[in-house]
């Protein structure tokens, strides 16, 4: 029986999408107490002991990773992954234009595309997905999110170089469980979500995971005549299974979604001057996505951890999209693979090593205005040109990775990968981590490594067709940069509680990158191959204590020096925020009945490049620099046994930006933009929920 459990331990962590992370259900715990141990004359029947689980910890080993379990989505509405971040320091997550919902997070003061997204520990959402890929993780299917920073573990592949987040979803075989969770808001956002697994047997179990969400209401609260947000409409479905026999254990699952996004110009145009002769400016996005997994695992030694491992995955996406009188379709698959064999020697020392294969396909099919169009205002009736591009590139790797365990006090990390690319040839990728805890109370980690990716740039920056300038796409190289990382952490004793305190420091050089020019030429949004330096400067300091029982307040600030060259002039990256302040608070009844959550964020100023002026425009649109301004949201969270409902509010503080669409008034003349985004584009929004779990 011992050597059983030893092998379920080991089989479960070599396919727990972080080997660090256990996630152990401590909700309530009954025990009855020996009378005769405490005295004859006294018997305690029932003892009911309350445990709480902090939403957010630190992961073991030495990377420096948090986790973000279910106590902390539940905070906030989190109705999908692009929203679960609202009371992460770490973390920020932005509109990338004003028309076609696309958001994108920010890590370490750069853009999403370096953090690499992972589900269950295997690569996902890449190229034409990823603009929109944080809508599709419903929040109600999280059972946690790891959030690492840094150059992560070369075991992952070559891509992260600013950090990796990865999605625990719910598993098939944790406690048989039924949930519902029912949302609605002001802006006539609805979602209704239901998961369920069953256990079949001792070794066998399923998970059916849906997702329903529509929001297909005019909203235009600034008057431009077009919709604040776009009208969207989501069907969500995964299968997933698991199977345990001896010393093989599975993971496996489908998946599928159905998205349309429709925006642009209303169709009444009742706040702006329109033209009936000119026709409405219509974006419209239609989404099909197909995916599957396995993962199987091994178990040759459980004595000394030995396991083989093989991670398989494929994925389809289309996507159909229209801007205006432009048009983009992609038709993007992937194919994924990895074989790892692990073993301990000793307690000290660890070896992995694997082998891996990775295959993208993009076939894009894009139709955009002559250039002749673009000189003065664009005629609607203009003539289109159209092209069709097909991207592929595959990639085997191999690496090898050693892990130094010298128990509490020291662990030190090495790995290293080389990969060849079938467009750009072979690359080595190393990295190295280390963690010293001298004392208890503090732990100090390093990082350095390389990281690489390749740009599918149109696919990945679809939603700069929305623009009325000319896009320009040079051919690009392969990216690729080094990141620096020292972090410390405290844990200090405080009035009869404990302090945590965290501050970190990392630098982001980078190789060569593809830049996405604004400012050389202002009628042109240019991406090109970096020429001179650019490169990220981030520091942060964050702290949480329990203020009293049941209170927990964090607080954390962060600044960021973020630079790039742009046609040979260094100069701030523009639509970043200087620094970012943040503070929490949580508050949960003795008993546990009610939650009370409140978060505030202020957000820096920063540069917004230079506007684009035309024959008949001669003063800039916008000023050259955005204010620092901040937000609060909060929630009301009443538990009962097996439900929940809760109530809250976004930007309470009803702050927005003042103009998100310039030009809006001529959708079809070269001046029209919607892509200067730095702040809010929503307005003050309350929601209220229930949330059902017949365990």
């Amino acid at each position: 029986m011992y050597n059983k459990a030893k092998i379920l331990i080991a089989g479960s962590a070599l396919l727990a999408t972080v080997h660090a992370y256990a996630d152990q259900p401590l909700s309530r715990i009954n025990t009855v107490t020996d009378s005769d141990s405490i005295s004859q004359s006294h018997t305690l029947k029932d003892v009911q002991i309350t445990t709480r689980r902090v939403g957010t910890s630190r992961l073991a080993g030495p990377l420096n990773a948090v986790s973000m379990r279910r106590e902390e989505l539940f905070k906030a509405a989190c109705c999908n992954l692009g929203e679960s971040f609202s009371t992460n320091p770490s973390v920020d997550v932005s509109y990338n234009d004003a028309t076609t919902g696309a958001r994108q997070i920010k890590l370490l003061g750069l853009s999403g595309t370096y953090v690499q997204m992972l589900t269950e520990n295997i690569p996902n959402f890449r190229g034409a997905a990823a603009p929109y890929a944080l809508g599709y993780v419903p929040g109600p299917w999280m059972k946690a999110i790891q959030v690492s920073k840094g150059s992560a573990s070369v075991k992952n592949g070559y891509e992260s170089i600013t950090g990796q987040i990865n999605v625990d979803y719910k598993k098939p075989e944790d406690e048989e469980n039924i949930e519902v969770n029912l949302f609605q808001d002001t802006k006539s956002r609805m979602e209704a979500n239901a998961d369920a697994n069953i256990h079949m047997n001792s070794g066998l179990s399923t998970e059916i995971l849906l997702h329903y969400e529509n929001s297909t209401k005019n909203h235009d609260d600034n008057n431009d005549g077009f919709l604040d947000k776009p009208k969207v409409e989501q069907y969500n479905l995964q299968n997933r299974w698991f199977y345990r026999h001896k010393n093989y254990l599975f993971h496996g699952g489908i998946g599928a979604l159905k998205e349309n996004r429709n925006g642009g110009q209303m169709a009444d145009g009742h706040h702006t001057e329109h033209n009936a002769d000119e026709p409405l400016y219509r974006i419209a996005l239609k989404s099909n996505r197909y995916e599957a997994y396995a993962k199987n695992a091994f178990i040759l030694d459980s004595d000394h951890g030995t396991n083989i491992a093989l991670m398989t995955s494929a994925s389809m996406h289309q996507l159909d999209a229209t801007y205006g009188l432009k048009g983009y379709d992609v038709n993007e698959k992937n194919l994924y693979a990895s074989l790892i064999f692990e073993t301990n020697f000793t307690k000290v020392h660890n070896l992995s090593l694997g082998l891996s294969l990775n295959h993208d396909y993009l076939g894009q099919h894009y139709r955009t205005l002559t250039d002749a169009a673009y000189e003065g205002n664009i005629d609607y009736n203009a003539p289109t040109v159209s092209s069709r591009i097909n991207d592929k590139e595959t990639v085997p790797g191999a690496y090898a990775q050693y892990t130094l365990n010298l128990g509490h006090h020291f662990t030190a990390m090495a790995g290293i990968r080389l990969d060849h690319s079938s467009l750009y040839g072979n690359f080595i990728t190393p990295r190295f981590h280390v963690k010293y805890t001298p004392v208890s109370a503090v732990s100090l980690r390093l990082s350095a490594g390389k990281g690489y990716r390749t740009v599918h740039a149109l696919a990945e920056n679809n939603y700069l067709m929305t623009s009325g300038r000319r896009l320009v796409i040079d051919p690009l190289k392969q990216e690729d940069a080094w990141n620096y990382g020292a972090s410390a952490a405290f844990y200090i004793p405080l009035f009869g509680e404990t302090l945590k305190l965290n501050a970190e420091y990392y630098y982001t050089r980078f190789g060569n990158q593809a830049v996405i020019d604004y400012d050389s030429n202002p009628s042109v949004i240019h991406i090109t191959n970096l020429n001179g330096k650019s490169y990220s400067h981030t520091m942060q300091i964050d702290a949480t204590y329990p203020l009293f029982k049941g209170m927990t307040l964090t607080a954390a600030y962060r600044l960021n020096d973020v630079k790039t060259t742009y046609g040979g002039k260094l100069m701030e990256r523009p639509l970043t925020s200087k620094y970012k302040g943040l503070v929490t608070a949580s508050y949960k009844t003795p008993l546990g009945l009610w939650q009370f959550d409140a978060t505030w964020q202020l957000n820096g100023g920063g540069r917004l490049p230079a506007a684009y002026t035309d024959n008949t425009t001669q003063l800039s649109a916008w000023n050259t620099r955005f204010k620092a301004y901040s937000q609060v949201s909060a929630q009301v969270t009443r538990w009962f046994r097996h439900w929940s409902v809760y109530i809250g509010g976004e930007n309470l503080t009803n702050f927005t930006q003042d103009t998100t669409i310039y030009g809006a008034s001529n959708p079809w003349s070269s001046a029209f933009e919607p892509t200067m985004i730095w702040g809010p584009v929503h307005g003050r929004m309350f929601y209220a929920g229930i949330r059902v779990n017949l365990n």
